[in-house]
């Protein structure tokens, strides 16, 4: 089983909405043979809390404009990690040092990663 054309989309979608707020270590993982509840995770980090909350607003945004509702927020109180819950994707933005610490790139390193469009600039900065 793979991601299904419309979590694609959706990853796409947050891909872009994170590098546009200077998100960094873009990165998604086609998780659909792992896990029953989700077909993607989107990864992304940020320098600050406050870009973290940025950033998790603009993906909010721009999957609502093309007709996408969380299901579930977590972590927004903190601002050092954020889930937001699609459903079909898990979008994981992260302050660079809980991204560090937890890593979740060598936990799901046994999935295939998903191709990003070439505007998504995942970079550091």
């Amino acid at each position: 089983m793979t991601a299904t054309d419309h979590a694609l989309e959706l990853v796409r979608t947050a891909a872009r909405a994170a590098s546009d707020k200077l998100a960094q270590q873009i990165i998604a993982f086609d998780v659909s043979d792992q896990l029953a509840i989700t077909d993607a995770f989107l990864l992304a980090s940020a320098t600050n809390d406050r870009q973290v909350k940025s950033i998790v607003d603009e993906v909010e945004d721009k999957l609502r404009e093309i007709g996408a509702k969380p299901i579930r927020r977590e972590g927004e109180r903190d601002g050092r990690w954020v889930l937001i819950d699609y459903g079909e994707i898990v979008v994981h933005v992260q302050h660079e040092e809980e991204r560090q610490f937890y890593a979740l790139e060598r936990l799901w390193r046994d999935c295939p990663t998903i191709e990003l469009p070439a505007d998504v600039t995942s970079g550091e900065r």
